[in-house]
């Protein structure tokens, strides 16, 4: 079951964080979570996964920042969030995603535990100026149903910037 806004506002500061908080993006049945003021751009046309893929950062100015269609962008939240009772999911608003921006289209499931910056997967079908602090996806929590191990994994857990993917030490591990 998806909580509503109003649930979500009770468990604020308890089994819910999200830092900084503002009451005003509480949502029906999500929390709207705005765009961090960097991004990441893989330098190489094909990625490897079971390699590291370097990437640069982009800063996007007050002015706005042009995205291109066909490259993939990875940016982050400015909101810190812990879970300790649910499940966190993200999309993208609907209103972005009327603009062609697609945020998190792969990867909005999060696991009960999971504390830390969210990274947003960002692709475009035409060319977008985006803008930092702009709120650009949602978050919402599922209760969960029996018991459960919360989120322990090192590979994404309590980030504290953009992270690319860590997919390669997965390859690593089962090597092992």
């Amino acid at each position: 079951m998806i909580l509503s806004g109003k649930e979500i506002l009770k468990h604020i500061g308890k089994d819910i964080i999200i830092e900084p908080f503002d009451e005003k993006r509480v949502n029906p049945n999500s929390y709207n979570l705005s765009l961090a003021n960097e991004l990441l751009v893989y330098d190489n046309a094909l990625l490897d996964m079971k390699k590291p893929n370097p990437a640069t950062k982009l800063i996007i100015p007050e002015e706005g920042l042009v995205l291109e269609p066909n490259r993939l962008y990875l940016g982050r939240t400015n909101e810190f969030t812990k879970t300790t009772r649910f499940v966190p999911m993200l999309e993208g608003r609907s209103s972005t995603g009327r603009l062609g921006l697609f945020i998190h289209v792969t990867a909005g499931f999060g696991d009960v535990g999971f504390a830390g910056y969210w990274t947003l997967e960002m692709f475009c079908i035409q060319p977008i100026r985006i803008y930092p602090g702009v709120e650009i996806c949602q978050i919402y929590y599922h209760d969960i149903l029996g018991e459960y191990e919360p989120y322990k994994s090192g590979k994404y857990q309590n980030n504290t910037g953009i992270q690319p993917s860590l997919m390669y030490m997965d390859f690593e591990r089962d090597k092992g």
